[in-house]
C-alpha cells in the first residue's frame, strides 16, 4: 500500500480555524496556498508543506515552523520574530524586508534566498546554509552565524555588528562596504580562502 498524500488545505480553512482559536496545523499542506498578509501568530505549522506559498506581508511571529517546507515561498516584509524555523527548508525563498529578530534557524537551509534588507538581528543561525543567499544591507547585529555555511552569500552593506561568525564558511562571500565592528570571526574561513586566527 502506498504512503498517502497529506490533504490539501484550502487557504480560507486555515484562516477560518485560526479565528475559531485552532493552532495545531502541523503537517499542514498548503503548497501554493495564497496567504498574503495573514495573521497567522503563534500557528502550530511543524512540518507544513508551504512550497511556494504567497506569505508577503504576512504574520508568523512567534510561529513553529521547525522542519516545514518553504522552498520558494514568499514572505517579503512578513513579521517572523521570535519564529521557530529550526531545520526548516526556505531554499530560494523571498525573505526580503522580513523580520527575523530573534527567530531560532539553526540548521535551515536558506541556500540561494533573498534576504535583502531583513531584519536577523539576534536571530539563532547556527550551522545554517546560506550558500549564494543574498543578504545585502541585512541587519544581523548580534545573530549567531556559527558554523553556517555562507559560500559565495552576497554580504555586501551588511550590518553584522557583534555577530558570532565563529569557523563559518566565508569563501567567495561579498562583503563589501559590510560593518564586522566587534564580530567574532575566530575560525571562520574568509573569502579568499585563508583561515581567520
Amino acid at each position: 500500500m502506498g504512503k498517502r498524500l497529506p490533504r490539501a488545505m484550502l487557504p480560507e480553512e486555515l484562516l477560518t480555524r485560526y479565528v475559531a482559536g485552532e493552532r495545531n496545523f502541523r503537517k499542514a499542506y498548503l503548497v501554493w496556498a495564497d496567504l498574503l498578509g495573514a495573521y497567522l501568530a503563534g500557528a502550530d505549522l511543524m512540518g507544513a508543506y508551504l512550497v511556494g506559498a504567497y506569505l508577503n506581508e504576512s504574520t508568523l511571529m512567534g510561529a513553529d515552523l521547525r522542519r516545514a517546507n518553504l522552498s520558494r515561498a514568499y514572505l517579503y516584509r512578513a513579521d517572523l520574530s521570535g519564529a521557530y524555523l529550526r531545520e526548516a527548508n526556505l531554499s530560494q525563498t523571498d525573505l526580503s524586508r522580513a523580520n527575523l529578530s530573534e527567530a531560532n534557524l539553526a540548521y535551515t537551509d536558506l541556500s540561494k534566498a533573498n534576504l535583502s534588507e531583513a531584519n536577523l538581528s539576534l536571530a539563532d543561525l547556527r550551522e545554517a546554509n546560506l550558500s549564494l543567499a543574498y543578504l545585502r544591507r541585512a541587519n544581523l547585529h548580534r545573530t549567531n552565524l556559527s558554523g553556517a555555511n555562507l559560500l559565495g552569500a552576497d554580504l555586501s552593506r551588511a550590518y553584522l555588528s557583534g555577530a558570532n561568525l565563529g569557523s563559518a564558511d566565508l569563501k567567495r562571500a561579498n562583503l563589501l562596504a559590510a560593518d564586522l565592528s566587534g564580530a567574532n570571526l575566530s575560525g571562520a574561513r574568509m573569502p579568499d580562502g585563508s583561515i581567520h586566527a
